[in-house]
């Protein structure tokens, strides 16, 4: 979050969600970490006859690359790590924190779409299973409900923060 004071002692909610922000960065660098070991093998067993051409990795792979995706994308927004244009470089610091809801708002916005189109999407996934590996295609598709959830618990908090700097309070 930009130019936002942290509080000395804070809240129980704002330790939780450090600590869940923390598990996400593990997680992407355990799903980035994995995310190597199928896509080696393709490219292996593609070049050279030193192993036998494994299909799973190609489903495997893309499966860990969209969780990848995912989770970075949680991460990005609660590192509030998306690009700004500064379309107002002379604002003040309170119409600054203004412009800043109006852009956590249009995330809260995709947030939800995310939310609700994605527990239909992972609600026609659930009795399926990949066609090679035999993996439950819910894991996949759980993906999006959940990031949806996890940037509005973000961007909720931003514009918490955003909302105290526009009132004049302190942070």
């Amino acid at each position: 979050m930009t130019d936002i004071p942290t509080p000395s002692h804070p809240s129980l909610w704002r330790r939780v969600t450090a600590l869940y922000a923390k598990l996400l960065e593990v997680l992407l660098a355990i799903c980035l970490a994995a995310l190597i070991f199928p896509v080696t093998l393709q490219i292996v067993s593609r070049y050279t006859a030193l192993i036998p051409s494994y299909i799973w990795t190609e489903e495997m792979a893309r499966f860990l690359f969209i969780w990848t995706i995912m989770i970075g994308a949680m991460v990005g927004v609660r590192e509030a790590l998306h690009f700004e244009v500064d379309v107002w470089p002379d604002l003040s610091r309170r119409g600054e924190a203004a412009v800043r809801i109006a852009a956590r708002l249009g995330i809260l916005a995709l947030a939800l779409v995310f939310v609700i189109a994605g527990i239909e999407f992972t609600r026609f996934a659930w009795n399926r299973t990949s066609e090679l590996a035999d993996l439950p295609l819910w894991l996949i598709h759980v993906a999006w409900p959940v990031a949806g959830f996890t940037w509005i618990v973000f961007a909720g908090e931003q514009i918490v923060d955003e909302a105290k700097i526009v009132l004049g309070k302190k942070a």
